[in-house]
């Protein structure tokens, strides 16, 4: 009798026993678990789609019957369970062998959801006092105040660059009131800055301060819902969401945000149904009094394409500018990076490289990480002339980016004594046709622009257009020498 009643027992303890292994072992081999199902995941889903919402998700706890998948917040959690399940299990099962039912948790600020998975969480651990939980971990951001480690983590699933802060902003004439517009915005004191528009040329700061207003806003509040992305997402996210039917839910993950940051505003040009639905979407945020912040390379009447009732509403709130740093702010900005990096040069050094990088912060950075790296690499003397050497391509493409497609028309303007309406207008006097092309031809030497752009520029005219400009231009210069030196009159005042 008593063996009889042993036998379920012991097989009883045998499978639980084996049970309890094999939930060990997936535990321990939850990254590599993940690594698999991620790799799968790429090849069902559009890089887009994979970068978005999986890259930065994490495998929480896997058995034999549930995968669950944390991810950052709400929306993530929303999008993912109503178009990605599907996926999720057969990626489990072909990546991992593992034939479960994926679910979706949002990663809350303990992240504690995962504990009761490991093995060390038993029942004897239940009547544990409080003092023997697992310290919360914090990390000491730039400020030198401590930041909640899951709060980092939720930043940069958000594509937010938790060393992006306020008070490693370095301020000066140029971005002061931006600066000023921004702190006010993330203590919640700008609601009337709504919506607060910032532009400038790339590599300015204008992701550095929208990334702070992020960061401010998740330290202060951690369940404050957010949307950070750029606007070239949210036109990926709604073509997505037009080709899986699933617009509702496209509508309730970004309409009901407590904060909205979008980078990149100009990207909404000339797509009619994106700017559309970004229109209802900004419309009904700003309805319900929830913050908006935008960034764009020019100022919102100046983005080729852009509907006029989305020019208006970008222009209803603040609008700033960013301007180029001066002397006496990339000095500072080089000597607070300096500082960073534990890097020693000399002052006739520092301002020799802010003296020959003016357009922006980023490519003064670049600079300077050039310049360390080889005072730390070589026993060479750092010298003028080996800074000039070392930053000569730098220097060249400077010159280029710091002239703009309105400077070439205005000089050509000026030359030529037109108006700026005659480099947009569809008047053909050769009066005004040749100085045009000349202008195009100038454009496509001394910027950064894109052919596309160009035409844009010049009263929408297509990409033909300009190649045809520049190939009439060189042979006719080549032809005619007074051409040629009107050419080069006009760049060399540029240049200058």
């Amino acid at each position: 009798m008593n063996s009889a009643s042993e036998a379920p027992t012991n097989e009883f303890i045998e499978k639980n026993s084996t049970l309890t292994e094999r939930t060990e072992s997936l535990f321990q081999d939850l990254p590599k678990i993940w690594k698999n199902v991620q790799k799968k995941l790429q090849n069902y889903l559009s890089e887009d789609a994979y970068l978005r919402w999986f890259q930065n998700a994490e495998l929480v706890q896997v058995d034999g019957q549930q995968g669950v998948i944390g991810v950052n917040s709400d929306m993530q959690q929303i999008w993912v369970e109503t178009n990605y399940l599907d996926e999720l299990r057969a990626a489990f099962a072909e990546g991992a062998g593992i034939h479960c039912s994926p679910s979706v948790v949002v990663m809350g600020q303990e992240e504690t959801f995962a504990r009761s998975a490991t093995p060390e969480h038993t029942q004897s651990d239940r009547g544990s006092s409080p003092s023997a939980e697992p310290q919360k971990k914090v990390i000491p951001d730039q400020s030198g105040t401590a930041m909640p480690i899951a709060v980092e983590r939720k930043l940069k699933r958000m594509g937010v660059n938790p060393e992006f802060s306020f008070e490693s902003f370095v301020v000066g004439q140029n971005s002061q009131f931006a600066h000023a517009a921004c702190s006010a915005v993330a203590s919640r004191e700008g609601r009337s800055f709504n919506p607060l528009f910032i532009h400038g040329r790339p590599g300015l700061g204008k992701t550095h301060l929208m990334s702070a207003i992020a960061q401010q806003l998740m330290v202060m509040d951690p369940k404050v819902k957010v949307v950070f992305l750029t606007a070239e997402q949210f036109a990926n996210e709604f073509i997505d969401a037009v080709r899986k039917g699933s617009l509702d839910v496209f509508r309730k993950a970004y309409r009901t945000a407590d904060f909205m940051l979008i980078d990149d505003i100009q990207f909404l040009g000339g797509k009619e149904r994106t700017q559309d639905e970004f229109f209802h979407t900004f419309s009904k945020l700003l309805n319900m009094q929830t913050q908006i912040v935008l960034t764009s390379d020019r100022p919102a009447h100046e983005i080729q394409t852009l509907e006029p009732r989305l020019v208006s509403r970008f222009e209803s709130g603040l609008t700033v500018e960013l301007d180029p740093p001066g002397l006496e702010t990339r000095i500072a900005i080089l000597r607070r990076k300096m500082e960073l990096w534990n890097v020693e040069l000399s002052n006739d050094v520092v301002y020799h490289i802010a003296n020959l990088i003016k357009s922006n912060v980023r490519r003064l950075e670049g600079a300077l990480t050039r310049v360390a790296s080889f005072s730390f690499l070589s026993s060479e003397a750092m010298t003028i002339a080996k800074v000039d050497d070392l930053l000569k391509d730098l220097v060249r493409d400077e010159n280029s980016r710091l002239t703009t497609i309105d400077d070439v028309q205005r000089a050509v303007c000026s030359h030529y004594d037109l108006t700026l309406g005659d480099m947009t207008s569809k008047r053909r006097p050769a009066s005004i046709a040749f100085p045009r092309q000349v202008a195009m031809f100038l454009c496509r030497q001394l910027t950064k622009h894109s052919l596309v752009e160009i035409g844009e520029a010049f009263g929408r005219r297509d990409h033909g257009t300009v190649i045809h400009a520049c190939k009439k231009v060189k042979e006719t210069s080549e032809d005619d020498p007074s051409v040629a030196s009107a050419v080069e009159i006009i760049r060399t005042s540029l240049q200058r």
